[in-house]
């Protein structure tokens, strides 16, 4: 009988174990893995920066420090869309397109979270099948949570990660569209909004300040019977487009039709995001946007992280639940119970 069944050896994995916890704690071992083109070691970076435990966000931002000064190069393209409108299969067959073309492509692609479990449907490998084994594709599923825009909480800074690891092409994908979701124009390039032909409402099934901040629209699904459809449809979004105040006098929003399966049209919008890049660039005003959406996004984390101090805070945690019912009961209005919350946070600040 073999008493040491269950015995572990004092030496020979110990050693490893430490070193690998090490290894992990070090943000030059990630920094290292994302510039040689590691995916496993890009994979577990945008985990941890996705994690909200407070160690690893620390380490999450030594580690972006240290990718920054290798970011910035790739386009960077936002995809939304109405609901079945396919900004799946419209995405694969794009990232198809451009991995043969011999681009490093990175998808970020946004999955619906339930408010109720908070769980995600993290569905797009399963739709992309296709390019999703690509060698030269990356595919990132996230949960949206609880944030607005459709865009998970740490996008942003998944973007920088892939940018470090050399892709030179960054989709991201969106949950739908609406007000909410005109989060991600504040983090790409060029922002394309999808739409489907003979829908019920027409102009109606968007909202308007998703179409002022469209760089293009792309009527999809214009095949089979559909194609006469989508024509009509794109001398509507045409005549739309006209009476909104542009953005920029460097660019006029076009109005184009594809077709995702037929692998129509496809081809004609990268044309458009690159012509686009091109006369930004020209213009200066693609440096000065980015420049905009990083002091954006620096206010957004500077409310999200009051956010989050609030209720953290103690005093508020004590008050919190009684207010909440005295709000509830009518006894306190709304703005009542919020003005003694914030009192109490900042009595505690003081």
């Amino acid at each position: 009988m073999n008493r040491n069944i269950n015995h572990k050896p004092e030496t020979g994995n110990q050693e490893p174990e430490k070193r690998t916890a090490f290894r992990a704690a070090d943000p030059q071992y990630y920094v290292r893995g994302v510039l040689e083109k590691n995916r496993r070691i890009l994979a577990k970076t945008i985990t941890l920066i996705e994690s909200s435990h407070p160690s690893h966000q620390d380490l999450a931002r030594s580690i972006l420090d240290g990718l920054l000064p290798h970011t910035g190069k790739a386009v960077r393209l936002g995809v939304t869309g109405v609901p079945g409108v396919g900004k799946s299969t419209f995405v694969e067959s794009l990232g198809m397109m451009l991995v043969k073309k011999g681009h490093r492509l990175a998808v970020l692609a946004v999955d619906p979270s339930s408010r109720r479990s908070g769980g995600s449907l993290m569905a797009d490998k399963m739709r992309m099948e296709k390019l999703s084994v690509e060698e030269n594709a990356f595919i990132r599923p996230s949960p949206s949570g609880a944030t607005l825009g459709g865009v998970a909480r740490k996008t942003r800074e998944a973007m920088l990660v892939c940018e470090a690891a050399g892709f030179d092409v960054i989709i991201v994908e969106t949950v739908g569209v609406g007000q909410s979701e005109t989060e991600v124009s504040s983090m790409v390039d060029f922002f394309l909004v999808l739409m489907l032909a003979g829908a019920g409402d027409g102009i109606q099934g968007i909202k308007k300040g998703v179409l002022e901040l469209a760089d293009a629209v792309a009527i999809n699904k214009a095949d089979g019977d559909n194609i006469d459809k989508a024509k009509n449809a794109r001398k509507e979004y045409e005549s739309a487009l006209q009476l909104l105040i542009p953005s920029t006098l460097t660019w006029t929003p076009p109005v184009v039709v594809c077709s995702s399966v037929e692998m129509t049209g496809i081809s004609e919008i990268w044309d458009i995001a690159l012509d686009h890049r091109d006369k930004m660039t020209k213009s200066g005003e693609l440096g000065l946007n980015r420049q905009k959406q990083s002091v954006n996004w620096m206010w957004a984390l500077v409310e999200e992280g009051l956010k989050e101090r609030f209720h953290n805070n103690p005093d508020v945690k004590k008050l919190l639940s009684k207010i909440t019912r005295d709000v509830e009961k009518g006894i306190k209005t709304p703005t009542v119970g919020a003005g003694e919350l914030l009192f109490s946070l900042d009595r505690n600040c003081k």
